[in-house]
This record gives C-alpha cells, sequence and structure tokens, in this order.
C-alpha cells in the first residue's frame, strides 16, 4: 500500500552548520545539469568541492556583515536548494534538478526576498549567465527583468558573460 501525505513536507529556513555538504552537491550538480557546455569542458570536473563546502560553511557561521544570510529548501530532511543573499543582491539560487519545477526555487526566491526587505533593500539584483533561459524565464515569471548590465568572467576555458537582472522589492 502506497503511504501519501496530505500535505507536502517542503520549507525553507536558514542554513545551519552540516546544510554546507549538501548545498555544495545541490551546487555542482545543478552547475553540471545546465552551465557544463556554456562554462567549457573540464571546469565542473576541476571545482575543488573541499573548498566550496568550505566557503559555504564559513557563509553560514560567520557572514561577511549584516545583509548576508544563507537559506536552505527542505524536501523532508533533505537539502535540496538554497539561496545566498547579501545586501540587494541575490548572489546565488540553486535547487537540484531532481526536485525542480516542486515549487523549491520560489520558496527560495520569496525567503530571500522577505530577508532582503527586512533588512531594508528597495531592490534586488541577481546576474543570469548567457543562455540561461530556464532561469531567465523563473526571474521574468517573479517580476524580475535584464538592466542592461553585463559581465564578463573567465573560466580558464571560455569567457562567459552574465546579464545583470533587477526588480524593485
Amino acid at each position: 500500500m502506497a503511504l501519501f501525505r496530505e500535505t507536502a513536507d517542503v520549507s525553507v529556513r536558514p542554513a545551519v552548520p552540516g546544510d554546507e555538504a549538501p548545498m555544495t552537491r545541490v551546487q555542482v550538480t545543478a552547475w553540471r545539469d545546465t552551465h557544463e557546455v556554456a562554462l567549457g569542458d573540464g571546469v565542473i570536473d576541476a571545482l575543488d568541492t573541499d573548498a566550496m563546502q568550505a566557503r559555504w560553511a564559513q557563509a553560514i557561521t560567520s557572514p561577511p556583515g549584516p545583509g548576508f544570510a544563507v537559506l536552505v529548501a527542505l524536501d523532508g530532511p533533505d537539502v535540496v536548494g538554497f539561496a545566498a543573499v547579501a545586501p540587494g543582491q541575490l548572489l546565488a539560487l540553486e535547487v537540484h534538478p531532481d526536485h525542480q519545477r516542486g515549487g523549491h526555487g520560489s520558496r527560495l526566491l520569496a525567503a530571500a526576498v522577505d530577508r532582503l526587505r527586512t533588512d531594508g533593500a528597495e531592490q534586488i539584483v541577481t546576474w543570469i549567465m548567457d543562455d540561461d533561459t530556464a532561469r531567465e524565464r523563473f526571474f521574468s515569471s517573479a517580476g524580475l527583468g535584464p538592466d542592461g548590465t553585463e559581465r564578463v568572467l573567465a573560466t580558464g576555458v571560455r569567457d562567459v558573460v552574465e546579464h545583470r537582472w533587477s526588480a524593485a522589492v
């Protein structure tokens, strides 16, 4: 007999020590799924996941200042996504590919915007890599749009263009 939950056991909460390992797994898996071609051959494989995990641990336990926060999306007890904010900025928002289209990204974005508002932000800014149409659709549906600003990131294999998107909060 199948066991069904009447309501989904999903939530968003502030990240806590121990979340850095699943966050790093989510990030690497999501980047591999979405950005591997754009970043170039071998870039994802060359990531230092131990260093990434250490940086997330530091961001969780010792944010660099006021207005910085890390949030995680949970499906039951499992971390399936995360968002990181700085004053006025959404630095990162990733959901594991196996858990996308389940509302985790929307819950993370809503929680991130609430945090930014609480910290006095009047605008949200984030960056979207060239050709990431799924992310563009997601942020567009949430009311963000490109503001014409671009930046170029060097991956060691090729340069990657990112576009800044923003909206009033």
